[in-house]
């Protein structure tokens, strides 16, 4: 299911990039987006502003119905931002002290945190390493009479095993809550991400492939009564005003943000479109060159469709760090996404996980980096970031290649 665009097709509104790069590149550029649409997001912020109505107004319903849709669900329940979203899932369950939450442990730091402010314990699970997500045999043996919640993550835009989790998950009749904060319209068997669970979890931070102006976040949801019950949590349990029936949190989405993501989502398959063609492209350039010979290069699950909020490759012999170094001397953009595994954080010692206790987050943790993947990326430009890796490592650049576009 997708949402075909309504405007001029951004192939046509892009700005024109050199076939040359002699600046570098960016791991991510957000003004490449924001001047092809910075038209549309003007005149829909006015309307806002003109309408004096800020929080939770007409322009959040509507992405909240959007989104739903897009999703491949009833419901829709915006909030203040992805982390938010995890906190009031778990909430919404009524997780608390004595209860185990299981998760990846190879994951953005929030989606343990929200267990963990509500007293509850998070139990952290390693991960397939084709992947980065969770792997369901170690979930299953992780299963005790105290679980109460499972949160899969779909790390760097790509579904975890969901046809398994959801089997485990039934059998031992434990709520799902999907963490799809980076896989915005991701598939696997033709269901979207956030439609497995019994919630999911969606965050709008700008490098986000559908980002907003700042924070924000929504619940995609099946049940009426769940989505209800969200709906209260996030405004301090209160309905009608100030009648308060439990205690809630403050997380409310803006209704700028609102307008601005409302702007986006119809352009939402044509970037994801470009960033899976310039996934295809580093593997090509990759393979030219020989690299793929070196590196780890991610993979896609069959029966899936990647939506690449990250692409991130291994580098193998204790050499990711020197990598990142070199290619940041030719002002190539990278990131470490995660140098630290949940369960080796500082904050989670008393848990007890030593070195070696979750292998393949660990191992992941050490070896990977993320490049540049932005929908407006040239084609110039992911040259640029083959030759920049080409280089460190000694490699022709048309080692084994069979047409020399490199």
């Amino acid at each position: 299911m997708s949402i075909a665009p309504s405007r001029q097709s951004l192939a046509a509104t892009a700005p024109v990039v050199s076939t040359t790069v002699t600046s570098g590149v960016p791991l991510l550029d957000v003004q490449r987006q924001y001047q092809a649409i910075r038209g549309e997001i003007a005149a829909a912020v006015t309307r806002v502003c003109d309408s004096g109505r800020f929080i939770l107004g007409p322009d959040c319903e509507q992405l909240e119905t959007a989104l739903a849709a897009y999703c491949q669900v009833p419901h829709g329940v915006a909030c203040a931002s992805g982390s938010d979203a995890l906190l009031l899932a778990l909430m919404a369950y009524g997780i608390g002290p004595g209860d185990e939450v299981l998760m990846p442990s190879y994951t953005f730091f929030a989606t343990a945190s929200a267990a963990w402010r509500l007293g509850a314990k998070p139990v952290f699970v390693d991960i397939e390493p084709a992947t980065f997500n969770i792997d369901p045999k170690h979930l299953e043996r992780s299963i005790t009479s105290a679980t109460k919640a499972i949160v899969p993550v779909h790390l760097f835009g790509q579904c975890a095993a969901m046809r398994e989790i959801v089997a485990i998950a039934k059998k031992r009749q434990i709520p799902i809550i999907e963490d799809a904060a980076q896989a915005v319209g991701a598939e696997l068997d033709g269901r979207r991400a956030g439609s497995w669970g019994e919630i999911g979890c969606l965050s709008f931070y700008p490098t986000k492939n559908l980002g907003g102006f700042g924070d924000g976040g929504l619940l995609t949801v099946k049940d009426q009564a769940l989505a209800g019950r969200l709906k209260l949590l996030r405004g301090h349990g209160m309905e009608p005003r100030y009648y308060h029936h439990v205690v809630g949190i403050n997380s409310r989405l803006d209704s700028l943000q609102a307008a601005v993501l409302n702007v986006k989502l119809p352009y939402l398959d044509d970037w994801t479109a470009a960033r899976q063609t310039n996934a295809r492209l580093y593997g090509e350039l990759f393979a030219e060159c020989g690299l793929d010979r070196i590196l780890g290069l991610p993979k896609e699950a069959a029966n899936s469709r990647h939506v690449w909020n990250q692409y991130v490759i291994r580098v193998p012999d204790g050499r990711r760090d020197a990598l990142r170094a070199h290619l940041a001397q030719q002002k190539i953009g990278t990131e470490i996404y995660y140098p630290v595994s949940l369960h080796r954080q500082e904050c989670f010692s008393s848990l007890g996980y030593g070195p070696g206790s979750l292998p393949h987050s660990e191992q992941a943790a050490n070896e990977t980096i993320a490049l540049p993947i932005f929908p407006e990326l040239s084609p110039a430009e992911l040259r640029t970031v083959v030759h920049g890796i080409a280089a460190f490592f000694g490699v022709s650049r048309h080692a084994g290649a069979n047409r020399p576009h490199l």
